[in-house]
């Protein structure tokens, strides 16, 4: 006879005692059950916020005592419990490691675990680590690569989404976070975004870092740089991690979407102008207060969104003379809202963070 079951994850996010419970213990289990169908019966585990599902002909026996120990109570050592988040496509494996300094996953275990079709698959892997200097917490993050940037934008906005879940935080609420680019300070919205104040950005070349010779004062902005045969203007911002933000050739503006960027991006990331590589925006200007970018990561390649680069794009813009100092940003992932403030020289970014599913895997 055959038997179907299906495993489903909901299509809400799971409530905050929930995976903070899980947190707490992460082998708990809810009550395992028994599927029985005629003289065919297997064992199945319900994990908070999964569904088990089977044909009608099957029903469900709920035993008052079970001994039985699931895989994960006798794996436990091999595995490593996680929660999949994504800010707009670009997608993250969070790891509770506030009981350490040390990260749970190598960077090596990190590759395998981002690979989509041999592992979760994601962008990179993050830890939310115990707090230094005065802070509350330290993030740290492994791309897809196994390299470890300063610090990552969509990143920081699921990080501070998983951090409320785990801590069992209501309504609006900021705190600070230590990261490679100094201090982060991210604020849950009432309606479930997270804006983050992402800081001032660095315009002096030597500490973007590129070779290219400034020339705006000690910045890097319109530059002409060589790339594949071609004149590119490139303007250089970080914003504690380096971009290269280009709005077209000597020759032509950009149209993002004809952009055969698995092939140009790599040049851009490599080039010898920038000395700890560099992630590249595209950007195409519709109006001074909406831009379309894509853009090429350093160490994780074409990602649907890049907080950090949307970041940088507002500023490169403004400097160029092609938008305001508010805009909306849109990425393959869909918009955020990036303001460069006059009152602070701060960045500000707000968008969205939302759950994907939670579980474990090998190491």
């Amino acid at each position: 006879m055959a038997i179907a079951a299906a495993i489903t994850v909901p299509l809400t996010t799971p409530n905050r005692r929930s995976l903070s419970s899980l947190s707490a213990n992460p082998n708990r289990i809810s009550s395992p059950f028994t599927l029985q169908s005629n003289k065919l019966k297997f064992t199945a585990i319900q994990c908070p916020s999964f569904r088990i599902s089977a044909v009608s002909s099957m029903k469900i026996e709920v035993p008052e005592n079970s001994s039985s120990a699931s895989f994960l109570d006798r794996k436990e050592s091999d595995f490593v419990h996680f929660v999949k988040y994504h800010g707009l496509g670009n997608d993250f494996i969070l790891v509770d490691n506030r009981d350490t300094t040390e990260p749970k996953v190598s960077p090596d275990q990190a590759v395998k675990l981002c690979d989509r079709n041999f592992g979760i698959g994601a962008d990179g892997v993050i830890f939310a680590m115990p707090g230094v200097h005065g802070t509350d917490y330290t993030m740290r993050i492994f791309n897809s690569d196994g390299s470890e940037p300063e610090m990552c934008g969509n990143g920081i906005r699921c990080l501070a989404k998983f951090i409320a879940e785990l801590e069992n935080f209501h309504g609006k609420k900021s705190f600070t976070i230590h990261t490679g680019a100094g201090l982060i300070v991210p604020e849950i919205q009432d309606d479930g975004k997270v804006r983050v104040d992402m800081g001032e950005p660095i315009l002096k070349a030597a500490d973007v870092p590129t070779k290219l010779p400034p020339n705006r004062d000690q910045s890097v902005v319109k530059s002409s740089l060589d790339v594949d045969g071609s004149t590119w203007n490139v303007t250089c911002v970080s914003m504690g991690n380096p971009h290269c933000v280009t709005f077209g050739t000597a020759q032509s503006q950009l149209q993002v979407d004809e952009l055969k960027l698995a092939d140009i991006g790599p040049k851009f990331e490599h080039h010898e102008m920038f000395p700890a590589r560099t992630n590249t925006e595209f950007v195409q200007v519709f109006s001074p207060t909406h831009l379309k970018m894509r853009v090429w990561e350093r160490g994780a390649g074409e990602t649907l969104a890049c907080g950090t680069g949307a970041c940088a794009v507002v500023v490169a813009a403004v400097l160029e003379g092609r938008a305001a100092r508010r805009c909306t940003v849109d990425l393959p992932g869909g918009p955020l809202d990036i303001e460069w403030s006059e009152k602070d020289n701060h960045i500000y970014m707000t968008g969205p963070a939302e759950v994907v599913f939670y579980g474990s895997a090998p190491l």
